[in-house]
């Protein structure tokens, strides 16, 4: 009896063993951005902006956490199947819209996530000028939302946001008297710069924790 036991043991063993060997590894890409009327949304890198998807299945919900670059691109590795894709409350630079998007994943599936921006960002000039890098931009309210200031940020590296940065310098909501006309900014190079400075521009908005940001310039020193 004992003996029949240990060998029902093995096989049920082997048998998990054999089931769990034969699960296929992720091999499905989902990819896209954040957008606004077509155009990518530009945020602080580094995880701090997410999406979320969630699986639901007959025994299981799973819920997979998903990291917004700072272009506005993302990708998930997954399994084929169907997801829903929601956007979290109060983590971007944009109106609350927590409706899901549902997902047919299989292959290389692209889908961009639209989304209500406070503001809009106009192409930003950045240059070098002497020992100071200038930006000007066209800044638009699209939102409810009053503007809280506008900020160039200088960095040593490639990611450049309120938490990756070298030098800033701001102008405030109360200075800004007319987004109808390009607004100015003006940052002084750190000295210790060696070979080139990378910048962009961010749009604080009153009551947001996330800045909207220009693409990332690099400036040869």
């Amino acid at each position: 009896m004992k003996r029949l036991v240990l060998t029902l043991l093995a096989g049920l063993g082997l048998l998990a063993g054999c089931t769990k060997d034969n699960i296929a590894p992720p091999d499905a890409q989902l990819s896209g951005r954040i957008t606004y009327q077509d155009q990518a949304l530009n945020v602080r890198g580094g995880g701090n902006v997410q999406l979320e998807l969630w699986q639901r299945g007959e025994f299981f919900r799973n819920k997979i956490p998903v990291y917004v670059a700072q272009d506005g691109s993302y990708s998930a590795t997954l399994l084929p199947g169907e997801y829903k894709l929601t956007r979290l409350r109060d983590n971007g630079p944009w109106a609350n819209n927590t409706d899901s998007i549902t997902v047919q994943v299989q292959g290389n599936t692209v889908v961009d996530v639209p989304v209500q921006p406070y503001f809009t960002l106009g192409t930003a000039t950045i240059a070098k000028s002497g020992s100071n890098v200038t930006a000007s931009v066209q800044v638009s309210q699209v939102g409810t939302r009053a503007l809280d200031g506008v900020v160039l940020f200088l960095s040593y590296t490639q990611f450049v946001d309120v938490s990756n940065q070298t030098a800033s310098s701001t102008k405030s909501g109360p200075d800004v008297a007319d987004l109808t006309q390009p607004i100015s900014l003006t940052t002084a190079i750190p000295s210790s710069a060696k070979g080139a400075v990378y910048a962009r521009v961010g749009v604080r908005i009153q009551g947001v924790g996330e800045l909207l940001y220009s693409p990332v310039q690099k400036l040869d020193l």
